[in-house]
């Protein structure tokens, strides 16, 4: 859903790319346990999602097409590994 379209729509100058948000702090999502087993343990303020996809429409990222963008806090690069040093 974003490499074909890029790719067919490179020539004409138009980027195509994908926001792929974790969880992100909403009146929806209010009271939900939080991520804390992710690299960052916490939830995502929408100001946060809202800066990435405004830094891609923006001029400054002009050469970058085709691609997915994943803002979820470490959450699909696995668990958070905790030292001995921290669970003192």
């Amino acid at each position: 859903m974003t490499k074909t379209p890029a790719l067919e729509l490179g020539p004409a100058g138009i980027r195509v790319n994908s926001v792929h948000p974790g969880s992100v702090r909403t009146a929806m999502t209010a009271g939900l346990p939080t991520q804390v087993d992710q690299p960052v343990p916490r939830v995502a303020d929408p100001s946060e999602v809202a800066e990435l996809i405004a830094y891609l429409v923006s001029d400054r990222a002009a050469f970058a097409t085709g691609a997915e963008f994943v803002i979820d806090g470490g959450h699909t690069t696995g668990k958070a590994v905790v030292s001995d040093d921290e669970d003192r």
